[in-house]
């Protein structure tokens, strides 16, 4: 087992895609042979200048016995919370015993995620976590509120889980000849994560004769494994739409592609390809910046 400076961390906080997120967290973690940490966060907001208006012209004792009462309201519901906590990361902890991980370990922190994740980020090899948490876990056209800031703010892959798990057979490399791309591929020829699954390493958009020599070398790097049998091509089209129309036409189970390419201004401007894939793809999507 290797150290704790290469974790496997899943995101735990209840919703409906925590089940899928610790399944897929417990067989990458099996597979690469690496320690499994579920973490859930709890995000203390100031709540009590939602519940009233103290302002009013009500006495100053009266004023000060409601102010009390807030407080232990939000003192009780802060209990809950963290007793709520728990109990989603044992369940979590659990499963992944169950799926065959020996030892998982928990982690509740208190603060934001996005800030917690970037304190772990040293000790991650991947982060495993919803496409969206509770707040839109019944909008399927949503992403999380936070997904995008963890994605920018983080440089370990990210595996953005979608759909319930299943173990993957074939996977797609999103290829574009960029450092991210090349990223992917070399990823996928070196880790034991893919050995014996087919990959398609597809190339949308480009000039087909310009990229021929490039997919090529790309593919005879996995090639060269000996371990992954790899189907190249280059098709016309909107990136986004291929490669979701050809996730479902050969059954992908999961996409490896490059994220936030583009300044935050760029993609305000003409829109972004990685929200447009977390958006509308069915298979989690394995993102490299």
């Amino acid at each position: 087992m290797n150290t704790t400076q290469n974790l496997v961390l899943a995101g735990i906080d209840g919703s409906s895609l925590s089940n899928a997120v610790c399944d897929y967290a417990a067989w990458i973690a099996q597979k690469v042979d690496a320690p499994l940490k579920l973490l859930h966060t709890i995000d203390h907001h100031p709540e009590i200048a939602d519940h009233t208006d103290l302002t009013g012209n009500i006495g100053v004792d009266s004023r000060d016995h409601l102010m009390d009462e807030i407080i232990q309201l939000d003192q009780q519901r802060s209990k809950l919370r963290l007793q709520q906590g728990k109990q989603i990361l044992q369940a979590a902890r659990e499963r992944a015993m169950q799926a065959g991980v020996l030892e998982p370990i928990i982690n509740q922190r208190h603060g934001s995620l996005v800030e917690s994740l970037i304190e772990l980020e040293s000790d991650l090899r991947v982060l495993v976590i919803g496409v969206r948490g509770k707040v839109h876990e019944n909008q399927p056209d949503k992403i999380g509120a936070k997904l995008e800031s963890i994605i920018r703010s983080l440089h370990k892959p990210i595996l953005v889980v979608n759909a319930e798990f299943k173990a993957p057979e074939r996977i797609m490399i999103a290829y574009d000849d960029s450092q991210a791309a090349e990223k992917a591929v070399d990823m996928v020829a070196n880790s034991p994560l893919y050995k014996g699954l087919t990959c398609h390493l597809l190339c949308v958009g480009k000039d087909e004769a310009a990229m021929e020599k490039r997919l090529k070398a790309a593919a005879d790097k996995l090639v060269n494994t000996g371990n992954i049998e790899v189907i190249a091509k280059t098709l016309p089209g909107k990136p986004e739409q291929v490669l979701c129309d050809y996730q479902e036409q050969h059954t992908i189970d999961m996409t490896v592609m490059g994220a936030f390419s583009h300044t935050r201004l760029h993609d305000w401007l003409l829109g972004s390809f990685t929200v447009k894939m977390l958006t509308h793809s069915h298979k989690p999507l394995l993102l490299l910046r």
